[in-house]
C-alpha cells in the first residue's frame, strides 16, 4: 500500500512580531487601535515569557516542529500563510495588517514548506501589491500557492503538488466571508484577489465539486482548505459540516482543511475521510495579549494525516501539541498535551469521532482513531 504523508496546520503569521526578531524586518510602524509599533508584540512576548535575542535564525521559529518534521518525514506541508510578504506600504485601513520582508521569507524555506493556501483575510492587508510581491517571492522559491491570484483564474486553480513514487496532492483553497474576508476582496476575470465563496449552500458545494472534478485526475489525493468561521469557539456551524460532508461524497475529497480560528476545534472521521474544523494558529505573536485564555491559543497542533494514494482513504492520523513561546515553537509540558487532548475529546466526540492518546514521550502524540 503507497501511503501519502500529509502536513498540515493552521494559520501561519509570520508578520509583524515575528518579523521584528528575524535578521530583515520592515518598518514595524502599525495601524492598530492596540499597538503602534511591531516592536510591542516583541516586548509582550519578553515580558510574559522572557527576552530573545535578535536578531534571529530564521528557522528559530519552527522550533521543536523541526525535530517533528525530522521524524516523521511527511512527503508535502500544507500551511495556511496568514501574512503578505511585501515591504508596500499601501496598508488597507481594516484595523489589523500582517506583513513580513520578502528578505526574511527563509524562515518558509527553514521549514520546507510546499505549499501555502492563500484565500484568508490578511493576504491583501497591503493591497494588490503586497499580493503580487507575495506571489512573485513564493513562486521564485518554488512554494506552490492556491487561493489568492493576480485573477480570478489563477486564484481559482488547485496548487499541484507531485510526490515521487506515489502520484499528485491537489490542493484548493477558499476564503468565506465568516472568517473575516471582505466581499470585495474576491479575484475577478481581470482583477487580483482571493478565491470567495458568497456562501455554504448546496449549490456553492456543487460548483466546488464540478470544479474538482475537471482538476482531478484518477487517484489524486485532494485537500481543500476552507478559512471559515470565527476566530473563538468550539461550535461547529452545521452549513460548515453539511459542506464538508457535500466535498467528501461528490468530489472524493480526503482532507477537509479548516482554519480561521485561533484555536484547535473538533476533528471528524467521516467515510474514512478527515474534516478539520478549526486548525487553531500554528504561529503567531499574541504572547502577553489578554483575554480568551480559556481557549489556550498558545498551543497550536501539527497535523500529521496518512492517504492511501490510491483510494484517498484516510490510513492514520496523528495530532502533535507544541507551545508558543518566545515567538517560537517548543514542546509542552504533560498538564497540556492532556488538556489539549480531553478538550479535542470533547468536542470532536460530538461528530461521532473520537480522540485518544497515542502514548508519553517525546512526541505527546493524540491519536485520531
Amino acid at each position: 500500500m503507497s501511503v501519502i504523508r500529509l502536513f498540515l496546520c493552521g494559520d501561519v503569521m509570520t508578520g509583524r512580531g515575528v518579523d521584528q526578531i528575524l535578521p530583515h524586518p520592515c518598518d514595524p510602524a502599525l495601524h492598530e487601535g492596540y499597538a503602534q509599533s511591531a516592536l510591542d508584540y516583541v516586548r509582550l512576548a519578553e515580558n510574559r515569557n522572557g527576552p530573545i535575542s535578535r536578531p534571529v535564525d530564521p528557522a528559530y521559529v519552527w522550533g521543536a516542529a523541526l525535530d517533528e518534521w525530522r521524524s516523521r518525514k511527511p512527503d508535502a506541508r500544507i500551511v495556511n500563510l496568514e501574512t503578505s510578504i511585501t515591504r508596500s506600504e499601501d496598508y488597507l485601513d481594516k484595523g489589523i495588517n500582517y506583513r513580513m520582508s520578502p528578505e526574511n521569507v527563509d524562515c518558509l524555506t527553514a521549514a520546507a514548506i510546499d505549499c501555502c493556501v492563500l484565500a484568508n483575510n490578511h493576504v491583501l492587508d497591503w493591497g494588490c501589491d503586497g499580493l503580487r510581491d507575495t506571489l512573485a517571492t513564493l513562486q521564485r522559491l518554488g512554494i506552490k500557492t492556491a487561493g489568492a491570484g493576480l485573477d480570478l483564474t489563477q486564484a481559482a486553480a488547485p496548487a499541484v503538488l507531485p510526490i515521487a513514487g506515489k502520484g499528485r496532492v491537489l490542493v484548493f483553497s477558499f476564503a468565506v466571508a465568516s472568517s473575516g474576508t471582505p466581499r470585495g476582496w474576491a479575484a475577478r476575470p481581470a482583477a487580483a484577489g482571493v478565491n470567495f465563496l458568497n456562501d455554504l449552500s448546496e449549490a456553492t458545494a456543487g460548483r466546488v465539486c464540478d470544479q474538482i472534478g475537471r482538476a482531478k485526475r484518477d487517484a489524486d489525493v485532494v485537500v481543500v482548505s476552507l478559512h471559515w468561521g470565527p476566530n473563538w469557539g468550539y461550535d461547529i456551524e452545521p452549513e460548515q459540516r453539511r459542506f464538508a460532508h457535500a466535498l467528501i461524497d461528490h468530489a472524493g475529497v480526503s482532507v477537509v482543511h479548516g482554519h480561521s480560528s485561533h484555536h484547535a476545534k473538533a476533528v471528524e472521521l467521516y467515510r474514512s475521510r478527515l474534516i478539520l474544523y478549526g486548525c487553531g494558529d500554528f504561529l503567531n505573536d499574541y504572547e502577553g495579549i489578554e483575554g480568551y485564555a480559556e481557549f489556550r491559543g498558545d498551543l497550536p497542533l501539527m497535523y500529521f494525516a496518512d492517504i492511501e494514494a490510491v483510494s484517498g482513504d484516510l490510513v492514520a492520523a496523528d495530532l502533535v501539541p507544541l507551545r508558543i513561546n518566545r515567538l517560537h515553537l517548543v514542546r509542552p509540558p504533560a498538564a497540556d498535551v492532556v488538556w489539549v487532548r480531553e478538550t479535542l475529546s470533547r468536542e470532536s466526540a460530538k461528530l461521532g469521532t473520537a480522540v485518544v492518546s497515542a502514548g508519553e514521550g517525546r512526541a505527546a502524540l493524540i491519536k485520531v482513531a
